[in-house]
C-alpha cells in the first residue's frame, strides 16, 4: 500500500510521534508512505514529503510536526472536494492518516464519506475532542501551564499583586482546570460557566482579610462575562469559522483591580502552551494511536479514529468523534472550587 499522512489545525507536542510510529510500522510490512504538506492544504496543492526510517528518526522528543500544518478547509475552496478526491487518486494513495481536532477531522469525516479511505487520529491540547478520554498534546500543555503558574506564585507574593493568567480553551475549560488544580490557583475560570466578577473579587477580598497578600486567577480564553461576549483580538474568520480569542485576561485583570484596589498583572501564555518537546505521556500515547491507525488500515477499516478509553486504545468513528465537542467535566471543576477562598 501507499499511505499517506497530514497533520491540520494548530501544531501540538506529540504530532511527531505518530508520525513515526504509523511510518516504523507500516516499513516493517514493507508498505510505503508519504507525508503530506500542511494539512489538507497539501492534498489541494499535491505537496508531498517521502517519508522513510531516515526521516523519521530522532524526531520523537521534537515538538511540532515535521510535516507543517495549515486550518486549510477544502469545503472553503472553489471544487475543493473535487480537487482533494482526484489528486488522492492521482497521488496513487490507498489510504491517508489524518491527524488532527475537530475541524481536520470534520473534512475528514465528509471526504471518507465521498469515498476516500481515511483514519483518524485526535490531537488538540484542548482535550475537548469527543469520544477519547485524553488526546495528546493536553497533558504537556496542562505542566508547562503548572511550571508558569509555580513561578508566578514567587513574584505575586513578593509584590503582593493579584496575578491573572490567560491560558488556551476555546470551548471547554480542561486546561484551566487541570492547571489551576495542580498549580495551586485560587481562582478558575472557564467557558462552560460565565464569569461572576462580584463573586472572583470577592473571594480575592476574603482571601485579603485573612492574610493573605497575593491571589493567583486563571481564566480560559473561551470564557466571558455574563454582560459581554467573548474576547477577541480581531473580528475575521478563519476558514473553520472561528475567531482569533485573547483578551479576556485583560479585561478580567482591570475588573479586579478597579473593584477589589489591589494591583493586578496579566500574564498571556499563548502559544508557549503548544510549544516545545512532549512530555512521557503524549509522547506513548502518539505511539499508540500512530499504531492504532496503521492497523485500521491494514483491517480495511476507514472512517474510524484512535480513541483513548480508560487505558486501552479502541476504535470509533469519524462521524461520532466530530458531532460534538467534550466539554470540561464539571465534577472536576467542583474539586477546584474547594480552593477558591
Amino acid at each position: 500500500m501507499k499511505i499517506g499522512i497530514l497533520t491540520g489545525g494548530g501544531d501540538c507536542p506529540g504530532l511527531n510521534s505518530v508520525i513515526r510510529a504509523v511510518v516504523r510500522r507500516a516499513i516493517n510490512d514493507e508498505h510505503e508512505v508519504v507525508g503530506i504538506r500542511y494539512g489538507w492544504k497539501g492534498i489541494l496543492e499535491k505537496l508531498l514529503m517521502p517519508l522513510d526510517l531516515r526521516s523519521v528518526s530522532g524526531i520523537l522528543p521534537k515538538g511540532g510536526t515535521i510535516l507543517g500544518t495549515s486550518r486549510t478547509n477544502p469545503y472553503k475552496k472553489e471544487n475543493g472536494p473535487e480537487a482533494a478526491k482526484k489528486n488522492f487518486k492521482e497521488l496513487g494513495l490507498d489510504a491517508l492518516v489524518a491527524i488532527g481536532g475537530e475541524d481536520t477531522l470534520g473534512v475528514a469525516t465528509k471526504l471518507y464519506k465521498e469515498g476516500l479511505n481515511i483514519v483518524g487520529v485526535p490531537k488538540t491540547i484542548d482535550n475537548d475532542l469527543a469520544a477519547t478520554d485524553f488526546t495528546f498534546g493536553f497533558d504537556t500543555a496542562i505542566n508547562i501551564v503548572m511550571e508558569c503558574i509555580d513561578r508566578l506564585h514567587t513574584t505575586a507574593e513578593s509584590h503582593n499583586r493579584i496575578m491573572v493568567v490567560e491560558v488556551m480553551g476555546r470551548h471547554a475549560g480542561w486546561i484551566a482546570t487541570h492547571a489551576g488544580i495542580a498549580g495551586g490557583a485560587d481562582y478558575i475560570l472557564i467557558p462552560e460557566i460565565p464569569i461572576d466578577q462580584d463573586e472572583v473579587c470577592g473571594s480575592i477580598r476574603k482571601r485579603h482579610e485573612r492574610g493573605k497578600n497575593f491571589s493567583i486567577v486563571v481564566v480560559a480564553e473561551g470564557a466571558c462575562f455574563k454582560d459581554v461576549e467573548v474576547a477577541t483580538t480581531e473580528k475575521k474568520l478563519d476558514e473553520f469559522g472561528h475567531v482569533r480569542l485573547g483578551g479576556i485576561g485583560h479585561t478580567l485583570g482591570k475588573r479586579i483591580e478597579e473593584k477589589t484596589g489591589f494591583e493586578t498583572r496579566v500574564t498571556v501564555l499563548g502559544h508557549i502552551q503548544r510549544g516545545g518537546s512532549p512530555t512521557a505521556f503524549d509522547r506513548v500515547l502518539g505511539t499508540r494511536f500512530g499504531i492504532k491507525a496503521y492497523e485500521l488500515i491494514k483491517e480495511g477499516k476507514f472512517g474510524r479514529m484512535a480513541s483513548l478509553k480508560g487505558n486501552q486504545i479502541l476504535d470509533v468513528s469519524l462521524e461520532e468523534a466530530t458531532a460534538r465537542l467534550k466539554t470540561l467535566d464539571l465534577d472536576l471543576y467542583e474539586i477546584s472550587k474547594v480552593f477558591f477562598c
